[in-house]
């Protein structure tokens, strides 16, 4: 059996996504997480053979939630699921370690082979995702977009500092990488020109 934890924040489509891959002869689900830290820390609980993550959470998002539970067992593989298959994420999804990339769209039945598949080792990303990918030209680095997302979010340079593990100046210079690479006029700008051309 495989051992999945399953992460997001939308409980009537977790609870849903739990059920039918339980139905599977192949999968066990051994926990369920309401956002990224839970995810963190469910999955150091339980060390599951897959971890299956919503991009957009609170507290933490996937791509930061999958970066410290990849940072904690480099061997653990990780799905993350997304209504938004734009580039840049995928970009930074990939730096995080995540093996697998797809839409919240996908059939069950696609699902479990993706599961399956991640848990053998390999890799599986959506192929719509895949093309839009090869044609991206963002200039940004993933952790440039990991500031500017959660600078698109709301958050103050020292919330992104305390959520990231960085030092407010180190993050200062990835917004301000980020505003040379964009031409934005300040870090909610660059922000917005980085949505409005898909890298967000």
């Amino acid at each position: 059996m495989i051992r999945v934890l399953i992460a997001d924040d939308e409980t009537l489509l977790r609870t849903a996504i739990a059920s039918l891959l339980a139905m599977s002869e192949q999968l066990e689900i051994v926990a369920q997480a309401a956002n990224g830290a839970e995810a963190v820390a469910l999955a150091a609980e339980h060390d599951p053979d897959v971890v299956l993550l919503d991009l957009e959470m609170p507290v933490l998002d996937g791509i930061e939630a999958a970066r410290r539970i990849i940072a904690r067992r480099p061997e653990q593989a990780v799905v993350l699921l997304t209504r938004h298959g734009r580039p840049g994420v995928l970009r930074a999804a990939l730096a995080a370690g995540v093996r697998g990339f797809l839409s919240k769209s996908v059939e069950t039945g696609e699902l479990e082979r993706v599961i399956v598949h991640v848990h053998g080792g390999r890799r599986w990303i959506d192929a719509d995702i895949s093309a839009a990918a090869m044609i991206d030209d963002c200039p940004l680095t993933a952790r440039e977009l990991g500031v500017l997302r959660l600078s698109a979010d709301g958050l103050s340079v020292r919330e992104i500092s305390d959520r990231l593990h960085l030092a407010s100046g180190t993050v200062r210079n990835y917004l301000s990488c980020a505003m040379q690479k964009t031409g934005g006029s300040s870090r909610h700008a660059s922000a917005r020109i980085a949505t409005e051309r898909g890298w967000l």
